[in-house]
């Protein structure tokens, strides 16, 4: 081989090489579209990169030889804070960014109504949003989000919220069913949480809630209505007092003064405690319960005594 030929193989390769590098360059400040948050899924680089093109993000095989070279990302809420980043911009916030908490409430006994406004306020979020991605994701029309408090990453949209609520509740659901039933039936569960959200409106606290249970079940089981001023609190009514007027004008399935049964769904928010009760009833042959000075709730097993702690 000759040294011209030599210097042409080389002078090929130097061409090659530095098409390669302007390509590169200029692949690297193309912008990418992106959200103030985004979830880093658990796995490796590969995992990452699928997630992010399943999301909508323009990204492609060439992307994990990038990430990789800038580093691994922790999994997690990430706060990228702008919208459009160039590539390795956007890759590097990926492995050294993590989210800016605040903390969310959701109260025991809360409609779904009330926090999705509160929130909305909160977050500077759309509650329309927020309602219409729930009952999207959720197969539950109320309280498919456990009432606890969410560390949740500033920025985060309507749809991911939702999205992170509804999963994390769901994890819980799940690991309580199983423990209890060794199954988790989403229809089963249904009537639990239904139950749970009347334990939890009607109880003064923990300790009432199995007897609470116990006149649930026990009017149930005699085709008694359940008559409780509690289901009449579901949506945008949640803390509203029940008035006489409120039950003769008030013609949907949640009056159970005028329709025996349990209401078409949950009513509010429920906690453990409403939902080991719905599950561990007290055994009582209590059909009756009214508040008494201290607060607390008087239970009896006939009209007569009832009337007579009434009177009390």
């Amino acid at each position: 081989m000759t040294k011209k030929s030599i210097y042409h193989i080389f002078a090929g390769i130097k061409y090659i090489l530095t098409v390669v590098l302007i390509t590169l360059l200029f692949y690297t400040t193309i912008p990418i579209k992106t959200t103030a948050t985004l979830l880093v899924p658990q796995g490796s680089i590969s995992n990452l990169i699928n997630h992010l093109q399943t999301k909508g993000h323009a990204v492609s095989v060439l992307d994990r030889y990038i990430l990789r070279a800038i580093g691994k990302p922790q999994a997690g809420w990430i706060y990228i804070g702008k919208k459009e980043l160039n590539r390795v911009d956007f890759f590097y916030k990926l492995t050294a960014y993590k989210a800016r908490l605040h903390d969310i409430t959701l109260i025991p006994g809360q409609t779904l109504y009330v926090f999705f406004e509160s929130i909305a306020k909160e977050m500077d979020l759309n509650a329309t949003k927020l309602q219409k991605h729930y009952n999207t994701l959720s197969p539950y029309p109320e309280a498919g989000i456990f009432s606890d408090t969410y560390l949740v990453p500033f920025g985060m949209r309507e749809e991911s919220l939702v999205e992170f609520l509804v999963q994390e509740s769901e994890k819980k659901f799940i690991s309580i069913s199983e423990k209890i039933f060794g199954v988790y039936e989403t229809k089963e569960w249904h009537k639990i949480l239904t139950i749970a959200s009347i334990i939890q409106k009607e109880a003064a606290n923990k300790e009432e809630m199995p007897l609470v249970a116990s006149v649930i079940y026990n009017r149930l089981a005699i085709n008694m209505p359940l008559q409780m001023d509690g289901t009449l609190n579901y949506g945008k009514y949640s803390g509203t007092k029940v008035t006489p007027e409120r039950i003769r004008n008030d013609t949907s399935h949640f009056n159970t003064y005028k329709h025996k049964g349990l209401p078409p769904s949950p009513i509010g928010a429920i906690s453990l405690d409403s939902i080991l009760a719905a599950v561990k009833p007290a055994q009582t042959d209590y059909l009756y319960f009214v508040r008494n000075a201290e607060g607390t709730h008087d239970f009896s097993k006939t009209f007569k005594e009832h009337r007579k702690a009434i009177e009390r």
